[in-house]
């Protein structure tokens, strides 16, 4: 079963989510915004992994590797300024943009097992991601003007 392996994947995630949310906050302690935004991130991404574990520890261990080709590199340090904060805020962007289809995917596949526990887990993960995006997108769209127009 497949749905095993995507969950490990994802608990797997969300724990380069978290580590890459941490960089960003430690990274950006001038942008109070940022700083304490993405800290709450980090934590409810690190509780959504804890959560996968023991949410799929019924199922059973996977029975394949996640493919390596789907692992997802974290960011290892923030860029400095506003074009690095920027940037930074992108590539946080694609990594929770990774994790909401992945809920999806794994969402649609609970929903097919009749798993209502999984289902739950899985909607309450797929809602604080998609809030995570709202705000993610929000703040690039509001720093994006100065950012990219004014010389620094």
């Amino acid at each position: 079963m497949h749905l095993v392996t995507y969950l490990d994947f994802q608990r797997a995630h969300q724990i380069t989510v978290a580590s890459s949310c941490t960089v960003v906050s430690e990274g950006h302690p001038g942008d109070a915004d940022v700083h304490w935004t993405t800290a709450r991130f980090a934590r409810q991404c690190r509780e959504q992994a804890d959560v996968l574990a023991s949410s799929s520890a019924f199922l059973g261990s996977p029975s394949q590797a996640a493919p390596e080709r789907m692992h997802v590199a974290g960011l290892i340090s923030a860029r400095s300024g506003p074009a690095g904060l920027l940037r930074d805020l992108q590539e946080l962007y694609q990594l929770v943009s990774l994790s909401d289809i992945t809920w999806s995917l794994v969402g649609q596949a609970a929903r097919a097992v009749r798993n209502r526990e999984l289902i739950r887990v899985i909607d309450d993960c797929s809602a604080q991601t998609t809030a995570q995006l709202d705000w993610l997108r929000l703040s690039m769209k509001t720093i994006a003007p100065q950012t990219l127009l004014v010389a620094t």
